[in-house]
């Protein structure tokens, strides 16, 4: 792969970025995460989680089954859009 193809489309991050992180010692999905925002986007890693995961595997040697995701926190409760819309319109008058 291209060292400038785009890893996470939510975030903008290049293979290049990630490989980077990796040979500077952070070889943990969270780790990348926090400095990225990496999977904390729309997606929530869905598209790029893997991706990220496989680096970390080939560069450190380790099987990408040992390696942890991060959880996927969906919202507590459903929020209906109309509420959003509404709450919108209050703040801007």
């Amino acid at each position: 792969m291209d060292e400038n193809t785009i890893i996470c489309r939510c975030s903008d991050v290049t293979l290049k970025q990630i490989r980077e992180l990796i040979s500077q010692g952070y070889t943990t999905y969270d780790e990348i995460k926090r400095l990225t925002r990496i999977g904390m986007g729309p997606c929530q890693g869905k598209t790029c989680g893997q991706l990220v995961l496989r680096e970390i595997a080939n560069a450190t040697g380790r099987n990408i089954a040992d390696l942890s995701f991060h959880n996927i926190r969906p919202p507590v409760v459903g929020v209906k859009l109309h509420l959003v819309a509404e709450e919108a319109e209050n703040n801007e008058e």
